[in-house]
């Protein structure tokens, strides 16, 4: 007589019994109590869309009951899942605010290091703005940077878009002014973008530069309140000026920002470092793949990066798109263009490689 609960199919080997018994420990369910309902209930997010967005980001399953989180998954996602959530609630019990960026910060950052500490990174406040917003780095990277422009008088920032190289060097700048740290902060960068020359553009000198200079603008007022801007400015304590106009000064006390650095001549890379004077501090920050010069010319900011690091009191700090603090989407474009980059740079290898035989072989 033939048994019909027992399928044909089934597999009651040792080894098979043991991949299932892997397969259910692998998956087994992590459960998390949180003691605090009110902080639970901001962690979860609205309608738990904070633990939607952590299980869609770790390929997990994330439940919660009451202020008990239910966690399911592949261990090591689960184990990601649960640090993060177990961090997160951290920061919320010293008083710090979660946001949804947050979250996709916090992965990031645990997924490629399990033991950082989120509170020494997002617990660094740089500086408050007019709107109550706290500025503080989102990546070990950030941090560092942050750390290095307190510690040393010269600072590089080098990397992608979006990395926060620019507007965490203007927050340190605004944060150094509103001290009495420093008496002025200078804000500059090269005229030139995207193959426009200045002597094209409509208007007068100031006109011709004013929309290169707009991004500092725009991170300004992002921190201090419009009329405020204004009024440091015309008092000198916020100067905004393409390069060419650093020639032949000397900038003691100041904050100096030099924006788009990829984009300077070598020449003018060593005009604007030989500027700094007694309590002042420089930043300079680039993406040295984007590079608007004739293809003739070097960028002073790759010359600088090859001949200077080394130098003591000066620190070069690389970002990467894993510091990206954009839309979501910046980095998958980000990391579209370096495949594209990675294939060209392939193909021209493999060229070089086929000319330089196929010329043995006509000599041989």
């Amino acid at each position: 007589m033939v048994n019909r609960y027992c399928h044909k199919s089934q597999d009651f080997s040792p080894e098979a019994i043991k991949f299932k018994m892997n397969a259910i420990s692998e998956n087994k369910q992590t459960t998390v109590d949180f003691s605090n309902i009110e902080l639970a209930r901001q962690l979860f997010g609205e309608h738990n869309r904070h633990l939607k967005r952590i299980a869609e980001a770790t390929d997990t399953d994330v439940n919660a009951r009451g202020s008990t989180v239910f966690i399911k998954g592949e261990s090591i996602a689960a184990r990601l899942a649960q640090n993060v959530l177990e961090q997160l609630y951290g920061i919320l019990k010293e008083g710090y605010p979660v946001h949804a960026n947050d979250i996709d910060y916090a992965v990031r950052v645990l997924s490629g290091n399990d033991r950082a500490d989120l509170k020494k990174i997002f617990l660094d406040t740089v500086f408050i703005t007019s709107k109550k917003t706290t500025i503080s780095p989102k990546s070990p990277a950030q941090k560092e940077y942050i750390d290095a422009m307190r510690k040393y008088d010269i600072v590089f920032g080098i990397g992608p878009a979006g990395t926060g190289k620019t507007y965490l060097a203007m927050a340190m700048a605004v944060s150094a002014l509103t001290k009495g740290l420093v008496d002025r902060i200078i804000l500059t960068r090269p005229a030139v973008e995207a193959g426009e020359e200045l002597g094209f553009l409509p208007g007068d000198l100031a006109e011709k530069v004013d929309p290169y200079l707009r991004p500092l603008y725009d991170a300004l007022h992002d921190m201090i309140r419009f009329e405020k801007v204004a009024n440091l400015m015309q008092k000198g304590a916020i100067e905004v000026a393409p390069i060419a106009f650093m020639r032949g000064r000397t900038l003691n006390d100041s904050f100096i920002i030099l924006d788009e650095a990829q984009n300077t001549t070598p020449e003018q890379m060593k005009m604007f470092l030989t500027r700094i004077g007694f309590n002042s501090k420089a930043v300079i920050t680039g993406d040295i793949t984007q590079i608007d010069l004739p293809m003739e010319r070097t960028s002073g900011l790759i010359q600088a990066k090859n001949i200077l690091q080394g130098i003591d009191g000066l620190k070069f700090v690389f970002f990467s798109k894993m510091d990206v603090v954009r839309h979501r989407l910046v980095q998958d474009i980000i990391d579209a263009y370096e495949k594209l980059d990675a294939a060209k740079n392939n193909e021209k290898q493999v060229n070089e490689r086929d000319g330089s035989e196929n010329a043995r072989s006509e000599n041989g």
